[in-house]
């Protein structure tokens, strides 16, 4: 049986879930207490584990990050909620320098099983500061897994088996996508880390994405479909480690790819996916990867700039079409 729930909803669920299962398991940051986490993700968790498993911090994200760290490799299993990744910058000390590194310097002594989890990417008019995406930043550190996903019922999944992994984990969320609903299933389940999910099967090109940019480009795939072009749509998920097998065997069937990215187009996932492809499915391969990205600029306040920066259906339509006719 599934029921509705909102993303939110979702992720309360399996922190709350695993906090019921393992009293190792605690939860901190800012807000995330007495006034119920800032987009409520951890609405009435305080009230059910009590101030020492939800624990409001300071805004200090190195300082509580470092305490997370620290709780990690004594045996505890934290989760530490970064208001905003953006936040988090001042944080990367303890996650890239200790976190990730962790288990590699003490030659297998320590593992620090630690969940860095908050929203990533652009949130409106929020700015340059406040509207960055990182899943690249964070996949390009090898110790750390780095999940990205808005489906209510993937998130729960993946949080939940995330909590339980012996190794640091980024999770990225969406400050747009906290209220969107989704079917969950009731009782107990895990989805595997690293295991993309085709949203769309299709036969003439594939286009693969994952977080909120999986919306515009499932709408996409409507439009495409409109015009006699069959769409398969891949939610990549976890971005590391990254499901090459899935995008390769769809490439091979559909012979076109189209990779949508909310981030930078420079050294980005779409980036490393197209590499991927060159290299393992060349000869299947009948016109060249495009990749739609974010414009390759900071990202403007004004809401029409906001709109030209960012990809949407229009843009991922006009790329696949330009890649379905190729050579035509």
């Amino acid at each position: 049986m599934a029921r509705k729930l909102a993303l939110r909803d979702a992720l309360n669920e399996a922190m709350s879930e695993e906090m019921r299962r393992d009293e190792l398991v605690f939860l901190m940051g800012e807000e995330v207490a007495e006034y119920n986490g800032a987009y409520k993700v951890s609405k009435g968790m305080l009230d059910e584990f009590g101030p020492k498993r939800v624990i409001d911090t300071p805004i200090a994200e190195l300082g509580f990050a470092g305490i997370g760290v620290g709780a990690a490799m004594n045996g505890l299993r934290p989760i530490v909620e970064f208001m905003t990744w953006n936040f988090a910058v001042l944080a990367f000390d303890q996650i890239v320098n200790n976190a990730a590194k962790t288990l590699s310097q003490s030659a297998g002594e320590f593992s620090c099983p630690i969940v860095f989890r908050g929203p990533s990417g652009s949130a409106g008019q929020l700015a340059q500061q406040h509207s960055q995406t990182f899943e690249s930043w964070m996949a390009n550190v090898p110790g750390l897994k780095v999940i990205s996903c808005v489906d209510p019922a993937d998130a729960k999944g993946l949080l939940k088996s995330a909590i339980r992994d012996n190794d640091p984990i980024c999770m990225m969320e969406s400050e747009m996508m906290y209220g969107y609903e989704g079917e969950v299933p009731e009782g107990e389940y895990l989805v595997p880390i690293g295991k993309a999910a085709i949203r769309q099967e299709g036969s003439d090109i594939t286009l693969v994405s994952f977080n909120k940019m999986m919306y515009p480009t499932l709408e996409a795939a409507k439009e495409l479909e409109k015009e006699g072009i069959s769409a398969e749509v891949i939610d990549l998920r976890t971005i590391r480690p990254l499901d090459h097998h899935t995008i390769v065997e769809s490439v091979k069937k559909t012979n076109r790819l189209v990779v949508v990215d909310e981030s930078w187009p420079f050294a980005g996932v779409s980036a490393e996916i197209a590499y991927e492809i060159q290299k393992y499915a060349f000869d299947y391969l009948d016109a060249p990867v495009t990749r739609v990205n974010a414009a390759d600029t900071s990202l403007p306040y004004a809401p029409t700039l906001v709109e030209e920066y960012l990809p949407n259906a229009a843009k991922i339509v006009k790329a696949a079409k330009e890649v379905a006719y190729a050579g035509a």
